[in-house]
């Protein structure tokens, strides 16, 4: 264990980290998360697990995709506006510019049997790394078996098999309300030092400690409040009053909303989503819809993602910029998609964060923040089933026993041997192209 507190990284270093995130940040939330707190709570030290965790909280209660606003909350909070916009813009960038180019090669080319290979190779390795992100975060956050039936009770109450599948925004407000009003029967429970684990003692000391001082940018302001809402929501305003194509101004609308309205991730927007682009606007077929699924899982940068295939589909389909200029249709697209889904993801953390660092230690705040996190690891562990399910069983309902292997060889090598997740990756994407090929 490291006993000195680490050196702050000068911005440059900060950039970088960022930047190789995007690139390599696989596995959907759960795995960006793990990723993430593999990193940053456990190697460099950068912030402490209690810390972590709390803004982890946070970001679950929130519409949109929390491990990206995980990622702004953690930047912000470390060098203010800018080092936000520069984690959250990273976490997403290279991802925009993998899936436009996977997206014109799918529209050009069709099916390449050594991506559907490549594919075959990784589809378990993700599933493989939501169980154990499942399985990390849990440990921390399942300290005693209060919080530990809050999570079975979140499985069941979520799960396709329980016939329930109650929606996951009225769980996190139950598991909310549960810890809210535990927080005055049973402090001890819900108190985030009880089950957020001794990270200090695990790891070290951390820049951003359990018992650092918010900064000065992070103290709240109604001066910072009332600009950060401006500045966004006239960004947002702007942008569209540039969109004079209707299928571009179409998508910036749509994909507003969906940003704003829906919570739960990325599986719980895809349906709105689905509804929207299939049915509604007729952007793109069911097939490639689930095709773009595909292509989002298994692509570096947030799962919801899926909604630059989305709009470079629609653009491309509607030939937005003539017959020949279809690429840059597509781009466009899928550049606008991307932009309206995040935007207020940034405007969620420079809001709220100032709230959330204030009430850190009281309990009526925190609580029922952790009883969300105690049930997000119970969707999360239906999330690795859902994976499980559509990956190693084949259409005809027999198990893939390949497939299985892969992901059982995947989860022993981030287990018991701490392979990274991008050696995982990379080394299940090889045995996928070699049985294929």
């Amino acid at each position: 264990m490291q006993t000195n507190r680490p050196e702050k990284p000068n911005f440059a270093q900060f950039f970088i980290y960022w930047l190789k995130l995007g690139f390599i940040s696989f596995g959907g939330p759960a795995g960006q998360i793990s990723m993430m707190h593999q990193e940053l709570v456990e190697n460099r030290r950068w912030i402490s697990e209690h810390r972590f965790l709390h803004a982890l909280n946070y970001t679950m209660v929130l519409p949109g995709p929390e491990a990206q606003q995980l990622a702004t909350y953690i930047g912000w909070l470390m060098f203010g506006v800018r080092g936000g916009i520069v984690a959250g813009v990273l976490f997403v960038l290279p991802s925009l510019f993998i899936l436009s180019g996977l997206t014109w090669v799918y529209l050009s080319y069709g099916d390449v049997p050594a991506v559907e290979g490549i594919l075959y190779g990784i589809k378990p390795a993700v599933t493989a790394i939501v169980l154990f992100a499942a399985y990390r975060i849990g440990s921390k956050a399942l300290s005693n078996n209060v919080l530990r039936i809050l999570a079975v009770l979140a499985f069941i109450a979520i799960a396709p098999i329980f016939t329930l599948e109650i929606p996951f925004p009225y769980i996190v407000l139950s598991a909310a309300l549960i810890g809210f009003l535990g927080s005055r029967f049973s402090p001890d429970t819900f108190k985030t030092g009880a089950h957020h684990g001794d990270g200090k003692n695990s790891y070290g000391p951390a820049l951003i400690d359990d018992d650092t001082p918010a900064p000065d940018h992070a103290k709240f302001k109604w001066s910072r409040l009332v600009g950060f809402g401006v500045v966004g929501v006239g960004i947002g305003l702007m942008v569209m009053a540039l969109l004079t194509d209707p299928v571009l101004h179409d998508m910036g609308e749509f994909f507003t909303k969906a940003a704003l309205v829906t919570f739960g991730g990325a599986y719980a927007v895809l349906p709105y989503i689905y509804q929207g682009g299939v049915e509604q606007y007729q952007w793109l077929s069911s097939v490639q819809m689930m095709d773009g699924l595909a292509l989002g899982e298994t692509t570096p940068g947030p799962l919801i993602m899926v909604v630059a295939f989305v709009g470079f589909v629609g653009a491309w389909t509607k030939e937005i910029f003539g017959p020949d200029a279809l690429l840059l249709a597509g781009f466009a697209g899928a550049s606008v998609a991307t932009l309206f889904t995040f935007l207020p993801s940034f405007l969620f953390i420079f809001l709220g964060g100032p709230g959330v660092e204030a009430t850190r230690g009281d309990l009526k705040f925190s609580a029922p923040l952790s009883a969300v996190t105690a049930a997000v690891v119970g969707v999360i562990i239906n999330l690795a089933v859902f994976f499980a399910q559509n990956v190693l069983w084949t259409k005809n309902g027999n198990l893939d026993y390949i497939a299985a292997l892969i992901g059982i060889a995947a989860f022993v090598a981030l287990f018991r041997f701490k392979i990274s997740i991008m050696s995982v990756i990379a080394g299940c994407a090889i045995v996928g192209l070699v049985l294929t090929l």
